[in-house]
């Protein structure tokens, strides 16, 4: 006579249990900080400008690159327009708020992992592993 020892949870068991961990993630003091960071960000109009004319630098770098036309002056002038836009005391708060928030989500991640003996996170990387 055998003994089942494992325990199955009905898939909509599981999926409720998600929603639930969603709902509790959005409760947590860092997303809620980072929620509070992002709504400042994009009312800030100034700041929208100055992103936008950071993705716009961006982008054209991106561009000269693929064409082989991209310089040292070029990559110097966007790395500067990044150390501007971040130094902005709006960006710099949500900077923040987003990294304490990857930080405890990848905690989250950990504790999910841990007990399946899989690392999502690592996973997330692409199909192609070397």
């Amino acid at each position: 006579m055998s003994i089942d020892t494992e325990v199955t949870v009905p898939d909509s068991d599981i999926e409720t249990l998600g929603r639930e961990l969603g709902e509790a993630i959005r409760n947590l003091p860092e997303y809620e900080a980072f929620e509070s960071a992002k709504s400042a960000v994009e009312s800030d109009d100034e700041l929208q400008e100055q992103i936008q004319q950071f993705e716009s630098l961006r982008q054209e770098f991106m561009l000269a690159r693929q064409t082989g036309d991209a310089s040292q002056d070029d990559l110097q002038e966007l790395q500067q327009a990044q150390s501007e836009l971040h130094s902005q005391p709006t960006m710099s708060e949500y900077l923040e708020a987003q990294q304490r928030l990857d930080a405890r989500l990848e905690a989250v991640n950990k504790a999910i992992s841990e007990p399946l003996d899989v690392d999502f996170g690592e996973q997330a990387g692409g199909c192609c592993q070397d």
